[in-house]
């Protein structure tokens, strides 16, 4: 959060045509909250960052949860996102325990002057805007301009303390709740991420029929007994060659085992401090657990025999660029599939089909961070809506979980085309073939289901589309790039392995930038912008390391953050792009 102070401006009304969640029907504005700190969180449900966020605001929340009141802008980036039943879905899904207005217009994210996802913006007691910063881990910084803002409301009377307006909604009962993925077991009973509860179901042959259940149920990170040991948000499930089950623990940014005889839990690997990995999917290949890092937009390596847990492929640049495992970029892989020599991605963010072999990485279907639809046919034009599932199918074809078309697709790596097996398939998330049946996770309805008909594929020549967000305009030739940053008061730059700031640039397409691409500690640079290319977006990733001064065991905070800014090229315009990261 901003390091320093900014200048009091008052706070924009919040609106939004598709109203308000989890405040019991009721409306409201900022003279209703006239009296509390409030914090909005500009967020969109696809974003794995704004779902950091979420987590991250949980113990600020509590601390202080009479003077503070959060309220999530939902601001969509897919068309899916615009659905308010999807919004509402989501809200639940997540565990989202404060009110949040859906903004399907990004009405209040344009009053803001919101650039990226996700944004947090500081309301005072008496309604001025009094800090707003982009990205995740700015807990600390947060936690100081709130306790500044209590000491000066408190004194002079305008804080007022009590409940919020957070109204939980029920949650119907359902044996699944948001199930996440799916495997098969040699017995050929189903393992189920029931993402939403915190825990694992193994079913029948039926799907339905329950078996057993594996974690208490309550939010948490405990290794033990099936009825005690505690997860978050569990996605990817594994069997091992081994006989057991391995659990990517998304929240807990772990990776866990179970033993399928006594259903015993311990955790076998997490990740470093302070690198939001959150583990979505898992698939053994080239002897090893290849693991969907989503969170940081790579994949990873785990190794069973000893236990070493290392970066694979990405940069973690958010973005899709293709070649050679270690300089590739990706956008939250989400789904994996190992077939022979080929493992196959579903890279969500760029609504991709991707593939590794032989060290490289390949795309099969997509296009980029902002282009999507429900296009069947060539590869070349054919488009997915954030997919977070593949399966390989008994031909070797590709099953792709096309989840917010709520469609199940299929990839024909022979002929390059892509077809569409069901529609009206809510939100699937993966899929098992077994017996000839394609059983996919129905995440949003809460099942198992066999919406495949054998034989039965169409072709869907739906709009492609793209994410519209304001412009800005840039003149051609020398621009001036300066990610603002300055550590949090009490905070200094962690230089002790090295530069403590990253700066990573380049664009869509790549011919707009003919200086200033690739990576730099620096955090300001001239770029050089062709005259002969008129729109598209600039990739800049800045990340920043600070550590706590003065004290002998230093907390660490790493402060990232992506943007995708869209720019036209217009002569007489700006030669100046300022971006904040603040701490």
């Amino acid at each position: 959060m901003a390091t320093e102070r900014v200048a009091r401006v008052r706070a924009p009304e919040l609106v939004g045509a598709g109203g308000w969640i989890n405040t019991g029907g009721r409306e409201l504005t900022l003279a209703d909250l006239r009296g509390k700190i409030v914090l909005l969180d500009f967020w969109t449900f696809c974003c794995v960052n704004c779902l950091h966020v979420i987590d991250e605001l949980r113990p600020l929340e509590a601390k202080y949860g009479d003077v503070l009141v959060t309220i999530g802008v939902h601001s969509p980036k897919f068309e899916h996102e615009r659905d308010h039943l999807a919004v509402l879905a989501a809200v639940e899904r997540y565990g989202v325990h404060h009110p949040v207005l859906d903004d399907p217009r990004m009405v209040t994210w344009q009053q803001y002057a919101v650039r990226a996802w996700p944004t947090l913006a500081l309301v005072d007691p008496e309604g001025y805007v009094v800090a707003q910063a982009a990205g995740e881990g700015h807990v600390a910084g947060l936690d100081r301009v709130i306790g500044e803002v209590v000491a000066e409301h408190e004194a002079r009377g305008t804080l007022h303390r009590g409940d919020g307006p957070y109204v939980p909604p029920p949650a119907p009962p359902t044996v699944l709740r948001f199930p996440g993925k799916i495997a098969v077991t040699a017995d050929k009973t189903f393992l189920v991420s029931d993402s939403q509860q915190h825990s694992l179901v193994e079913l029948a042959a039926d799907g339905e029929t329950v078996l057993r259940r594996i974690g208490s149920g309550e939010r948490g990170f405990t290794d033990g007994s099936a009825e005690t040991a505690r997860f978050a948000e569990p996605q990817g499930v594994l069997v091992l060659p081994t006989g057991e089950l391995l659990v990517a623990d998304t929240v807990n940014h772990a990776l866990r085992t179970v033993d399928l005889v006594d259903g015993r839990v311990r955790t076998v690997a997490k990740a470093p401090d302070g690198v939001p990995l959150s583990p979505w999917d898992l698939a053994w290949y080239d002897n090893a657990v290849i693991v969907a890092a989503a969170g940081i937009h790579q994949l990873w390596r785990f190794d069973p025999t000893d236990g070493s847990f290392l970066p694979w492929a990405g940069t973690t640049v958010e973005g899709l660029k293709d070649g050679p495992l270690a300089d590739t970029w990706m956008a939250q892989p989400s789904g994996l599939a190992a077939d022979g020599d080929r493992l196959w991605i579903a890279d969500s963010e760029t609504s991709a089909l991707r593939y590794a072999e032989n060290g490289e990485l390949h795309t099969a279907v997509g296009e980029g961070l902002f282009d999507f639809g429900h296009v069947d046919g060539p590869a070349a034009k054919a488009r997915f809506q954030h997919p977070l599932g593949v399966a390989v199918l008994a031909d070797h074809s590709v099953a792709v979980l096309d989840t917010y078309n709520n469609a199940v697709r299929r990839y024909d790596p022979t002929t390059r085309e892509v077809s569409t097996l069901a529609t009206g398939v809510a939100e699937p998330s993966d899929a098992v073939e077994m017996d000839g049946q394609l059983v996919v996770v129905e995440s949003a309805t809460h099942r198992l289901s066999r919406p495949v008909s054998p034989g039965k594929m169409r072709k869907i020549n739906g709009p492609a589309m793209r994410t519209e967000r304001p412009v800005t305009d840039l003149a051609p030739g020398a621009i001036t790039l300066d990610v603002v940053f300055s550590p949090p008061p009490g905070q200094k730059l962690d230089e002790r392995y090295g530069p403590s700031t990253r700066l990573q640039v380049s664009s869509t397409p790549p011919e707009l930038l003919i200086e200033g691409a690739g990576d730099t500690t620096d955090l300001n640079r001239e770029i050089v912008l062709a005259d002969n290319i008129k729109d598209g977006v600039l990739h800049v990733t800045a990340q920043a390391a600070a550590c706590d001064e003065g004290v002998e065991h230093p907390a660490c905070h790493l402060i990232r953050q992506d943007w995708g800014v869209p720019i036209r090229v217009t002569h007489g315009s700006a030669t100046h792009l300022p971006l904040i990261l603040r701490g």
